[in-house]
């Protein structure tokens, strides 16, 4: 579409989206496994150099995308599997995840707003130990070793007066975890991505920034720990609807259809702030919070447990 700018949080489809010219963009590395049991694709994107990042508006560092066609489906066994393969994502993304730790979860978004209600569903069925360890120490869940489990929901700027990266700064001050997991829903480019990919990186986050609402970012820089994001995609851009129906359309490449192209293009502007999701969100909210709740805790609740 031009120049048309679709807005995506998935790595994956920024890579995509790239001009033919620069599909061997030097400085991206890109890796693929298809597990079949599972029917699980995991898609590595590597960005290594600062022209690479400018060129995919995406920071350097890596991004691991699942994608998990039947995420949507109420197959609990399925979405165990699923949790599995998070769980090993998780562990490789994160420093030191052999030795003990003080991890801090942060679920971003606005419970009230069911499509942006990821984050603070998830905290509410992780597996939280700092407390416990602190109080009696490691012998509490008959084990040697166990991570120091926190978790916060910051929520928006409209109901706090704070900023995001504010809140969870000043928690990250005064309880010193030596790494941040941060949840966050995200937009995504694909309709077919929706509810069924979930993107992991270590470049931490900016919260907002897929819908056009750019907040302090919740990175190693900014906070002085290492930043681990997932997030799931839960709305698409409504222009990103109508050019992809106008592209199947009109699918010939001759003048004429370019110019009616073009000129549709000023008619999008108005749907640059609408955002589209299923009507069955909420219930599909409710299963993969559980999903990415149990993948994290399977990574760093029960990582010494099950020794």
């Amino acid at each position: 579409m031009g120049n048309f700018q679709m807005r995506t949080d998935l790595a994956l489809e920024a890579r995509e989206s790239i001009s033919e010219a620069d599909s061997k963009l030097r400085g991206v590395r890109v890796e693929e496994r298809y597990h079949e049991e599972e029917d699980i694709r995991v898609t590595k994107v590597m960005i290594d150099t600062m022209n690479a990042a400018r060129t995919m508006g995406k920071p350097m560092g890596i991004y691991v995308t699942m994608e998990a066609p039947a995420m949507v489906e109420p197959d609990e066994d399925y979405h165990r599997e699923i949790s599995g393969r998070l769980a090993e994502e998780i562990l490789e993304l994160l420093p030191g995840a052999d030795e003990e730790q003080s991890i801090l979860v942060v679920g971003l978004g606005n419970r009230e707003v069911t499509a942006d209600a990821l984050g603070p569903q998830v905290v509410d069925n992780l597996f939280i130990t700092r407390h416990i360890v602190r109080e009696y120490g490691t012998a509490a869940y008959n084990c040697s070793k166990m991570n120091q489990i926190s978790a916060l929901e910051p929520g928006v700027m409209a109901k706090t007066g704070m900023e995001t990266a504010e809140i969870v700064k000043g928690v990250v001050e005064q309880t010193s975890p030596d790494a941040l997991i941060v949840i966050d829903a995200l937009a995504a480019r694909s309709v077919r991505r929706l509810n069924r990919t979930i993107q992991i990186t270590n470049t931490g986050i900016q919260p907002g920034s897929g819908v056009g609402n750019h907040r302090n970012a919740l990175t190693q820089e900014s906070l002085g720990v290492p930043v681990i994001a997932i997030g799931i995609p839960t709305v698409v851009d409504a222009a990103t609807i109508v050019a992809d129906a106008l592209d199947r359309l009109l699918e010939e490449k001759d003048l004429e259809n370019v110019r009616y192209r073009e000129k549709q293009q000023l008619h999008f502007a108005e749907l640059n702030n609408m955002y589209m999701t299923g009507k069955d969100i909420d219930a599909v909210i409710k299963r993969v919070s559980f999903t990415v709740s149990e993948g994290i805790n399977i990574a760093i609740g029960e990582t010494f447990m099950e020794r």
